[in-house]
């Protein structure tokens, strides 16, 4: 392998891309990278053609307004890529982006792939004959994802996920608990409502009034909130005014998310990628969520899925109970959240059946992405194949 072009779309998809470079280049030392990266792929040696940022438009009215910018782009990438000929494109995230271009290259003749799936299997599934056409493999974080593209007879590799990789099989409460100054007995909930500013308005007060009265109710429990940015500190600061008893019981963290969780007995969170990293840190978790009622009623329209959490996604059953809309109301969560405290038995076994799913998904993910990748170009089969879905385990 001499030519790798690849195509990251943000920070995260940067991280990724640079953790692929190492694995390639341990492999093919004389390999070259082209495309667009971040601040870590480029100290891996890829050259970026346009910024990171370029790529980084969220929301349907800043894609439309960028939308001159990004066709302008993709058919420079288009142009640039045919040019230099490389040996395989791979779109990393992104997938609005870069299914398109993609799939522009395959049609050219060159070999592609995407790394990290979109959320196809939970709405719009209709996406999946488009993606067939684009790629010649989709590289998965979860073994369901993997189960859902060979249903569909697209090529998969389920490579794992880096999450899994970077946290450790064990972790130590007591310690994490000393670190953050908290006394080692007691019970401590962790509260994550959300990083996004609409998580915080639509859970922040609902979050905060369920702690108070479960802090009421239970004299111990100690509760730490980590704040994703100082923006959304601003926002809890300004919520916990209102709440002045919760004052002696309640550390406002500045990020520290994972040692929130380590720390704690049970974790208070919105769904999303912190419902997967609570199960890594083998806590068991309550999750509710809230939004607009229009997006609400939209999305239960559209979203194909029994459970929102990505714990109960991967192991197909109810593990982790969800709370969705007006079911999550302060009254409800501290009910649960009182049952699953009283439950030290089975906190303690879904510790440890979080503790095997994490060790399912520790596969060395960019390792596996990367012999996957040279698989493809030498047109061998993909090295990881999928097992009939049951549990989320899967086949190596």
């Amino acid at each position: 392998m001499r030519r790798v072009y690849l195509v990251a779309g943000e920070l995260s998809g940067d991280i990724l891309g640079a953790g692929l470079m190492r694995a390639l280049k341990a492999r093919h030392p004389e390999v070259e990278f082209r495309g667009i990266g971040g601040p870590r792929m480029i100290a891996a040696g890829i050259d970026s053609r346009f910024p990171l940022e370029t790529l980084s438009v969220m929301g349907l009215v800043e894609v439309l307004r960028h939308l001159p910018e990004l066709i302008r782009v993709r058919r420079a990438l288009k142009a640039d890529a045919l040019a230099w000929r490389p040996d395989i494109m791979v779109g990393i995230d992104a997938p609005d982006f870069n299914l398109g271009l993609e799939r522009q290259l395959r049609e050219a003749g060159l070999t592609t792939a995407h790394y990290v799936s979109p959320t196809v299997w939970a709405w719009r599934q209709g996406r999946v004959k488009g993606i067939a056409r684009s790629v010649d493999a989709m590289l998965t974080f979860l073994p369901f994802e993997a189960a859902f593209y060979a249903r569909h007879r697209v090529p998969v590799a389920f490579v794992g996920h880096p999450l899994a990789d970077e946290l450790p099989l064990e972790n130590d409460r007591a310690a994490t608990r000393a670190a953050l100054g908290l006394p080692g007995a007691g019970e401590v909930l962790a509260l994550l409502p959300g990083s996004r500013a609409n998580e915080i308005r639509f859970l922040g007060a609902t979050f905060l009034e369920a702690a108070s009265r479960l802090c009421a109710a239970r004299p111990d429990l100690r509760v730490l909130v980590p704040a994703a940015t100082p923006q959304r500190r601003e926002e809890l600061s300004a919520l916990l005014a209102g709440y002045p008893g919760l004052a002696e019981r309640l550390t406002l963290l500045d990020g520290q998310a994972r040692e929130a969780m380590v720390a704690s007995d049970l974790v208070l969170l919105a769904s999303g990628t912190a419902a997967l990293e609570a199960m890594l840190c083998h806590r068991p978790m309550l999750v509710a969520y809230r939004m607009a009622p229009l997006t609400h009623a939209l999305a239960s329209r559209l979203v194909k899925t029994e459970w929102i959490s990505l714990p109960n996604l991967i192991a197909r059953e109810t593990l982790v109970p969800e709370l969705i809309q007006e079911a999550a109301s302060p009254e409800a969560i501290v009910a649960r959240l009182g049952e699953l405290l009283d439950d030290a038995e089975g906190r303690a076994a879904l510790e440890a059946r979080f503790a095997e799913m994490h060790e399912g998904l520790q596969r060395d993910a960019s390792r596996r992405a990367a012999e996957a990748i040279e698989a493809l170009v030498a047109g061998r089969p993909l090295p990881a194949s999928v097992a009939p879905e049951r549990g989320g385990e899967m086949a190596s």
